[in-house]
């Protein structure tokens, strides 16, 4: 710590700093998201930029914590872990690739585009999940879009991070392509997941389709969650007269951006081809019966345990009606009268030791 105690140049940059956050009023100007967030990016370009130009140490940040909470003491957000993520924070966005794209920020100063998209729109809060989670610059800038656009919280945010949303975004096998004209089957295409994760759904075996369909009405805010901005409940076993025979959808949605209906059908079982051509009869049914001529062609989803990749191209190919097939996954317990019977993770754990300790026998 000598280092820093000796340096005339740490005693100017720590002049400079306390004349710039009293020059925007901080105590003011930190409460409101797009001033903090700029104010913390340039904060974290100083503190990243000496630390390289200087030999005093890793301890400069306690040291630096110290000094501004002296000096302002009722302003939060110079703690010593905090003033690491604004470092971490500088040092991450700055190597995105749009970040030599800058817009003005005073006379000399430069912030990159992205970060003053940031500003205003996303809470520091936000941005440290971020941080925390995840390394990779294009998914990191997928989730504060995304976080943006649909306004998650920051526990919702966790959530899709941790249920990877980035790598099932836009995944599910379609036929959008050849049955929805353009720009509406990209959209279509992106709207969609593959798989589904339904963690929140808890089933004891034996279950079925319509014990799946249950849960997912009982919990209708989470499932909504999981199947992305824009969908809207309409109903579940929803009846339909064709031709003097009553049918029943498993779930129907209006998709508001998309302006159609969704149907949605659940299998708790593998993907086969007659799935597809059921769905595709549905389909003809609700643009026949319930769509208007303002709303777009009815899209099917059909969520299956397991699909083949190749055999689900091939039933979708024929196919004039807009479908997309996904997997679904949910948790699976045991009831209670099978719990006895099974062994327990200690209990194979022993027989595993005993196992290698008499292999020699």
């Amino acid at each position: 710590m000598s280092n820093i105690d000796l340096s005339p140049e740490y005693a100017s940059w720590l002049k400079d700093l306390k004349a710039k956050i009293r020059s925007v009023q901080v105590k003011a100007a930190l409460a409101a998201s797009r001033e903090l967030i700029l104010f913390y990016w340039e904060l974290g370009e100083e503190i990243s930029r000496k630390l390289a130009e200087n030999d005093w140490g890793a301890k400069v940040v306690d040291r630096l914590s110290r000094d501004l909470n002296a000096e302002f003491p009722g302003i939060q957000g110079f703690s010593r872990r905090n003033l690491y993520y604004v470092k971490k924070f500088y040092e991450f966005f700055n190597q995105i690739s749009d970040a030599n794209t800058i817009v003005p920020r005073g006379e000399a100063q430069t912030i990159p585009w992205a970060i003053c998209q940031i500003g205003g729109q996303l809470p520091w809060s936000h941005i440290k999940v971020i941080l925390d989670k995840l390394s990779n610059h294009t998914e990191a800038l997928f989730y504060l879009n995304q976080t943006i656009e649909n306004g998650w919280s920051r526990d919702v945010l966790t959530l899709q991070i941790k249920s990877n949303l980035y790598a099932r975004q836009g995944q599910t096998i379609s036929n959008f392509k050849q049955t929805l004209p353009s720009p509406q089957s990209d959209l279509a295409q992106q709207s969609l997941k593959d798989p589904y994760t339904f963690d929140f759904l808890t089933m004891i075996s034996p279950y079925n389709e319509r014990d799946i369909e249950n849960q997912l009405v009982e919990q209708i805010t989470k499932f909504l969650l999981e199947l992305g901005k824009g969908f809207a409940f309409v109903g579940r076993q929803y009846h339909l007269d064709v031709g003097e025979t009553d049918y029943y959808l498993d779930l129907l949605f209006y998709h508001i951006k998309l302006k159609c209906y969704v149907v949605i059908e659940l299998k708790n079982t593998k993907f086969i081809p007659e799935y597809a051509g059921k769905l595709n009869f549905y389909l003809s049914a609700v643009d026949s019966l319930l769509k208007s001529d303002t709303d777009n062609p009815t899209i099917g989803i059909l969520l299956c345990r397991h699909k083949n990749k190749i055999e689900t191209e091939f039933a979708l190919r024929d196919i004039n009606k807009p479908i997309g097939v996904s997997e679904f996954t949910l948790t699976e317990v045991l009831p209670d009268e099978l719990k006895g019977a099974m062994p327990t993770v200690e209990e194979i754990e022993a027989q595993m030791i005993f196992d290698v300790e008499n292999s020699g026998e």
